[in-house]
């Protein structure tokens, strides 16, 4: 039975027979307020009328349509009634019998509101007491609203008509209509694909502004819940827009190809941002209701952009099926970054340094797991996809993709990108039309690239094999290449790959570690000869991949590594300080160096960071070491000298700045002797004061939050907060912070909340979880080790693959790093006879504790 699995070959086989015409989708949403008809699950439902017109290649042949619904009401095919109750089985529709040429299909069903952040998502704002509605389809969700042939490449034109409570707005694709009473009825899109049709519905606040070049104009709209209207800088959200339609339309060659672009912020949302055309949902948590360091805004922009590079590739030109996700992900992420970096009067020039420190980390940590495939990932089903938005497909796409630029050159890159859209607009393609494109625009035969690149798994080592003479001159430089052995379990063998990569020299000028030479060279084999660094005097630093064009790890030879061990904070510039940084995590990570160690390193180089995003990243990323990788013996010492540090440091930031803030953060998750959470109780109720700290919404929460894991805050005290912030953001805070407090009552009320029921929403779930699990209550939560293993299999198998996964992994118990998690792990993994979505996501957690345990052991040799 495929339930509501979709698998490549069935789609292929449906392509290969039908080309779809047209939608018309009706909607019936003036049930909303109230919840829309009860079903009897809980859940209320909303009529969905829909008219597809479609081509079959063949007479007589079969074929299906989705649809995921409580009930269906009506179907006819070319005027006849089929059997609703015999034709609607697991989630799709049969088609018997179609006609050679024209088919028309009507559906009428009862389709579901959702609070899952799924199919079309139903929120009530506790502040008005209105409902919000917005739809979320990727991946195949548009099914849950209306019938559809629920793959990227049967493209049609949409035609949506909806009936909305009075007093609402109503968004789509098109251009939004004057209503007639309470009817839309919008205009047909152009030829997209189902995954990025859109609806968005409530009585939404709204700014509104227009794009203008060469004599066209693009209306822009931002949308929010009047809730959040105070905090929205418009302004702001507008300026970055711009520039990307500037810097896209200029780099495309190609004119913005829909009639408007909408950003709409709205609530509950599962992912960052998501691509519909000229409609874009973003999660409404980057309208910051609270003071935020430049590094939220830097990202808020980078994600702005993102959407805004996939209104052309993605939902211009648009992959065939699944397995170029990668390609989809990728190409968004290097060029939104690509234009922070490098758009005139960028206000984040330095977007490559959070490139380097940030997606880069999350990729290296991805592809170091059991479940690492290469970046064209096997996709043979949609289980399979939806597993698959992870740090290969965003990260080290991108970085690869970063390489590829280096490797052809930026203005060959580009040149080949304009060819590919005009080539195919509006169509569907696969990576060789991009490749091909490549390489007629730079003349590289990427044949080999490609295959050491996109088809196999892991990451190289680059490491400097230097030799010098008595007088310090270099007699001999190499980069020498390694292949590492995959991790247990994963598929393929290592390779050696060709990298495009600078190598930076540095020396110590006034205290400080500057750039002297840079040369920029192909990699290739195992050892690759520098010859232009020979006959030199030996340089402070020789830093492998600077500028960071490759996607390696890379190693210091143990001169630069003692210089940069002392003067790591003493680089003019903010990408080689980042590359360092994230060796030296790399290194932790891997038992390379001993977290004690690492706390030394940035302890004494952090104070000299500038880059604020690169400070928050080791914050996080101390506090996990300290957390999972330092011995357990010495782990209360790690953590108090982490935390005093973090006052000092506290204490020492310029008032009111964004270091200053930072810190606060990080001294508030780690808090932990009576006159430290005195400190936090005192910031609270505002008989203690830090000069120039705003304890504002956030930072209150953040405060409520430590002080409730740490057993100062009780439920009078949350409940006090929660008054004082009647939001949606509130009760997340609130349910995270009762879930955090260290007592067997509030852990298996937070447990049950869960696992035993299922009527929480997304982001109250996420929030629960996220509170149930401290880092200081390794004892208290022991005993749910045997009961996450009792429970998991059913939960997957229950509920919407969004709330499962939450489930699945944030339950996980990943602080009980012992063998004995790894044996439980594996006898369940032995036994349960889990989905491979399931089985991918438990042998990931289980890399944790093995890496761990690993971590701990070098920590107590040092």
């Amino acid at each position: 039975m495929p339930g509501t699995n979709l698998t490549r070959d069935e789609a292929q086989q449906r392509a290969r027979l039908l080309t779809v015409d047209a939608y018309e989708v009706e909607l019936d949403l003036s049930g909303a307020q109230e919840g829309g008809e009860a079903d009897g699950s809980g859940h209320g439902t909303f009529r969905s009328v829909t008219t597809v017109r479609f081509d079959s290649a063949e007479a007589g042949a079969d074929s299906f349509i989705d649809l995921v619904a409580p009930a269906v009401h009506e179907v006819l095919l070319n005027g006849e009634a089929l059997d609703a109750g015999e034709v609607f089985k697991d989630s799709r529709i049969a088609l018997t019998g179609l006609r050679a040429g024209r088919n028309e299909l009507r559906v009428v069903a009862d389709c579901a509101y959702t609070n899952t952040g799924e199919g079309l998502h139903r929120f009530v704002d506790p502040v008005d007491q209105q409902a919000y509605l917005y739809t979320q389809f990727e991946v195949p969700d548009a099914r849950r609203v209306y019938a559809s042939f629920e793959q990227p490449d049967l493209k049609a034109t949409f035609q949506f008509t909806v009936k909305a409570p009075e007093g609402w707005t109503v968004i789509s694709n098109s251009p939004t209509p004057e209503p007639s009473g309470t009817i839309w009825r919008f205009e047909p899109t152009p030829r997209i694909s189902t995954y990025i049709t859109a609806l968005i519905a409530g009585p939404y606040h709204s700014v509104h502004s227009t794009y203008e070049k060469d004599g066209r104009t693009v209306p822009l709209g931002i949308y929010c819940r009047p809730s959040l209207a105070e905090h929205l800088d418009a302004e702001e959200i507008f300026a970055v827009t711009r520039q990307g339609f500037d810097w896209f339309q200029e780099k495309f060659d190609y004119a913005y190809p829909f009639a408007k672009y909408d950003q709409l912020f709205v609530p509950e949302f599962n992912a960052g941002a998501m691509e519909n055309a000229g409609a874009v949902t973003i999660r409404d948590q980057y309208v910051f209701r609270s003071k935020v360091t430049d590094a939220a805004y830097e990202v808020r922009a980078e994600t702005i952009l993102h959407e805004l590079a996939h209104m052309w590739f993605g939902d211009l030109v648009t992959m065939e099926w699944w397995n170029d996700l990668w390609l989809n992900e990728s190409f968004a992420t290097y060029t939104s970054i690509a234009c922070q970096a490098y758009a005139p009067g960028s206000r984040w020039p330095h977007s490559w340094t959070t490139f380097a420190n940030s997606m880069k980390t999350w990729a290296y940590r991805q592809d170091q797991l059991p479940s690492t495939h290469p970046i064209m990932a096997e996709i043979n089903d949609l289980d399979d996809v939806l597993v698959n938005f992870d740090g290969i497909t965003y990260a080290k796409g991108a970085s690869v993709l970063k390489q590829l630029v280096a490797y052809v050159g930026m203005d060959e890159f580009f040149q080949g990108v304009q060819a590919y859209f005009k080539a195919h607009a509006y169509g569907n393609t696969r990576l060789s039309d991009l490749l091909g494109a490549l390489e007629e625009t730079s003349g590289r035969d990427l044949t080999t690239w490609s295959k050491k690149w996109l088809e196999t798994a892991g990451i190289n080592i680059l490491r400097p094999e230097i030799e010098v003479d008595a007088q310090g001159v270099i007699t001999s430089f190499a980069v020498k290449q390694e292949a590492p052995a995959l991790p247990a379990g994963a598929k393929g063998e290592p390779v050696l790959r060709p990298h495009r990569i600078a190598v930076g020299v540095y020396e110590l000028e006034s205290g400080k570690l500057v750039r002297t030479e840079r040369i920029e060279l192909d990699v290739d084999g195992e050892l690759t000869a520098v010859p232009q660094l020979v006959g030199k005097a030996r340089p402070a630093v020789i830093l492998l991949n600077d500028d960071d064009l490759s996607y390696a790890k890379v190693r210091l030879d143990e001169e630069s590594l003692k210089t940069v061990t002392e003067h790591l904070g003493d680089f003019t510039e903010s990408l080689p300080r980042a590359l360092s940084w994230a060796s030296a995590w790399d290194m932790t990570r891997d038992g390379e160096l001993a977290t004690r160690d690492y706390l030394s390193l940035v302890l004494s180089g952090i104070g000299k960071e500038s880059d604020i995003g690169v400070v928050q990243s080791l914050h996080r990323q101390v506090k996990l070491a300290l957390d999972l990788y330092a011995a357990p013996e010495w782990r209360e010492t790690g953590l108090a000298t982490w935390t005093a540090a973090a006052l000092e440091q506290l204490r020492a930031a310029e008032p009111g700045s964004d270091h200053q803030l930072a810190w606060a953060r990080a001294f508030a998750a780690a808090a932990r002797t009576d006159e430290q959470l005195d400190l936090l109780q005192g910031l609270l109720e505002g008989t203690e004061e830090v000069s120039g700290l705003a304890v504002d919404t956030e930072l209150r929460w953040a405060l409520v939050h430590r002080l409730a894991a740490t057993g100062r805050a009780d439920e009078k005290t949350i409940a006090a907060e929660l008054d004082r912030d009647k939001t949606s953001a509130g009760e997340r805070y609130a349910a995270s912070a009762r879930a955090a407090r260290p007592t067997a009552e509030a852990k298996d009320g937070a447990w049950a909340s869960v696992v035993e029921s299922d009527q929480l929403p997304n982001s109250l779930q996420e929030s629960v979880i996220g509170g149930f699990v401290q880092t200081d209550q390794r004892e208290l939560l022991a005993p749910y080790t045997a009961k996450y293993f009792a429970a998991v299999k059913d939960i997957w198998n229950s509920r919407s693959h969004e709330m499962a996964q939450q489930i699945a992994v944030g339950l996980y118990p990943a602080l009980q790093v012992s063998q004995e998690t790894l044996d439980a792990t594996d006898a369940w993994l032995a036994s349960a006879e889990p989905s491979a979505a399931l089985r991918r996501l438990m042998t990931e957690s289980r890399a944790g504790i093995e890496r761990a345990l690993k971590a701990q052991k070098a920590d107590a040799a040092a």
